[in-house]
């Protein structure tokens, strides 16, 4: 009975073994298929993007090689503005030192200039007081009638200057007014050569900034407020007034 049933099961057993055999590598089969394409799971198609986006992000500042140089470009940039700031700040106090210096090179002169001015102002005097008559008239050094004063002919020889024979009286006069005008020329030249200059404003209308009013008078035909007589003439050093004209000014006429 029992090796009966052995018998009848023996078939089973080796076809339940076929079966089973035949089963095995179409399961393994399936296994590694899906064990191998990892791009069809779901968390490998949420794994790789997030690989490419980490690939794609920038590197921080701080752990790029890059973040000395780009320090030292700072740096140097900064610095090379600071330097061009300096260098235009040296340039101006150049300027600004030059341009001193030249004004303390013009007016430096200013008070021995107007202490020379009175000289010029003598000068131009003494030849206002000879007439252009008695420069050209030969009686010019006659004593007017009437008076004591004697000649110079008659004055004792002890008295007179020692003289050559044949010069009068007026040429004396005149080689004299001749060497007063030519003091005063020589005088302005050399002032001119350091920038004074003078001027007549006579005809001009009064400035009190460049003119000193000594007197008022009222002339018909004149307009009120005109120069119309100048004592003694104003002097300029390059633009600034050294000294004012004195002068006088016409007044409005009384109807």
């Amino acid at each position: 009975m029992s090796s009966a049933l052995a018998v009848s099961l023996r078939p089973c057993t080796t076809l339940l073994s076929c079966r089973s055999l035949a089963r095995c590598p179409r399961i393994s089969f399936v296994r590694r298929h899906y064990s191998d394409d990892k791009a069809a799971s779901p968390e490998a198609a949420d794994q790789e993007p997030r690989k490419d986006k980490d690939a794609t992000d920038p590197p921080s500042p701080d752990s790029s090689p890059d973040t000395p140089l780009l320090k030292a470009q700072a740096e140097a940039a900064d610095l090379l503005g600071r330097l061009r700031y300096l260098q235009a700040d040296f340039l101006n106090l150049q300027r600004n030192s030059a341009r001193e210096r030249e004004k303390t090179r013009d007016f430096a002169i200013t008070n021995f200039a107007s202490d020379l001015l009175e000289t010029v102002d003598v000068l131009s005097m003494a030849l206002k007081s000879v007439p252009e008559s008695a420069l050209s008239s030969p009686a010019a050094a006659a004593p007017p009638p009437g008076s004591n004063e004697p000649a110079p002919e008659s004055r004792p020889a002890s008295s007179l200057p020692p003289s050559p024979p044949g010069k009068t009286a007026d040429e004396y006069l005149r080689e004299l007014y001749t060497g007063v005008e030519m003091t005063q020329r020589q005088l302005l030249q050399t002032l001119f050569k350091y920038h004074v200059k003078p001027f007549d404003p006579t005809g001009d209308q009064f400035d009190p900034n460049r003119h000193e009013a000594l007197y008022q008078a009222p002339i018909p035909g004149e307009t009120p407020g005109t120069v119309i007589d100048c004592q003694k003439s104003g002097y300029t050093i390059r633009d600034r007034l050294l000294r004012a004209a004195k002068v006088g000014v016409a007044q409005e006429t009384q109807s």
